[in-house]
């Protein structure tokens, strides 16, 4: 069984930096909720990069495949107590699963890794993520996601009594890309996108939406009220198209979108205000894998 154990520093720089990215002020207590996607990042040398700017897999923890493209599908998150800032964190991450199928898009290995986040030794958050590892793009797939983009149609919001309109920008990318250390190339050099991976611009990465959504949720209700939180990739977004980030309070629980500027749902994702003892967790329902 694979397993690392990484330590980080909630530092008041870094919680400021966290914030600026998403245009709040600087917490003074406690990290707002999706700040650990931020902690114990990755730190593979520059030599260990591939040509898609990820860590090879010489010397981490995940295991290796022979489908080069990479990409976070799924999590779900149970929030235990807020993370302090300027308080020791840590990250037990283990790989519990990995298999192997074979769908519309070829050949994907899907790899489950559950991560334990400690603030000051007690326990904050538990995750389950859900990583895919695909074929290397084609001139046939980069067609399937290629799409033409028209202009937003405000009626794709009826029905979501939160809402809120934006548009990724690069700055916002290369923010969010430094503060995860993330060098994928896909979020920053546009010339890779379009020739190797075929996509039409820069992608928005899955945790930044899945944090905007938290966002959200914090611009709602206020800081750390979420129990738990689940999100599921759809589609690709891009740098420059228009999102909407829309939410239905319901009965206990909460469900989430993203969708773009076509109206298509890009993350669907569902949160918990509370989840009392002995409460079956939240599951997005009607949503299949990417």
């Amino acid at each position: 069984m694979n397993e690392e154990i990484r330590e980080d520093i909630i530092t008041p720089a870094l919680a400021a930096r966290i914030a600026a990215t998403f245009d709040r002020e600087p917490p003074q207590h406690d990290a707002r909720q999706g700040v650990h996607w931020c902690l114990c990042t990755p730190d593979a040398m520059t030599a260990n990069l591939g040509q898609d700017g990820h860590p090879t897999g010489k010397g981490g923890f995940l295991p290796r495949s022979p489908l080069p493209r990479r990409m976070w599908a799924a999590s779900e998150v149970e929030f235990l107590r807020p993370l302090r800032v300027g308080a020791v964190v840590e990250r037990r991450s283990t790989v519990v699963n990995t298999a192997e199928k074979s769908g519309g898009s070829g050949q994907l290995m899907f790899v489950t890794v559950e991560h334990e986040v400690r603030c000051g030794g007690e326990m904050a958050v538990r995750e389950k993520q859900t990583i895919v590892y695909r074929e290397a793009a084609t001139s046939e797939s980069g067609q399937s996601e290629e799409m033409s983009f028209p202009k937003p149609d405000p009626s794709r919001g009826d029905g979501w009594a939160w809402q809120r309109a934006i548009t990724p920008t690069t700055p916002l990318l290369f923010r969010y890309s430094a503060l995860t250390f993330n060098s994928h190339r896909i979020h920053y050099d546009l010339l890779y996108a379009r020739s190797e991976e075929a996509y039409p611009g820069l992608v928005v990465h899955g945790p930044l939406m899945a944090s905007l959504l938290l966002d959200l949720c914090d611009r709602q209700m206020g800081s750390n009220r979420l129990a738990f939180f689940a999100f599921r990739a759809k589609s690709p977004a891009f740098v420059n198209e228009p999102l909407l980030l829309v939410g239905k309070p319901g009965a206990g629980e909460i469900e989430l979108a993203v969708l773009g500027g076509d109206g298509r749902a890009v993350m669907a994702a569902n949160a918990r205000v509370e989840c009392p003892s002995g409460a079956t967790r939240p599951q997005l329902r009607g949503r299949t894998p990417v």
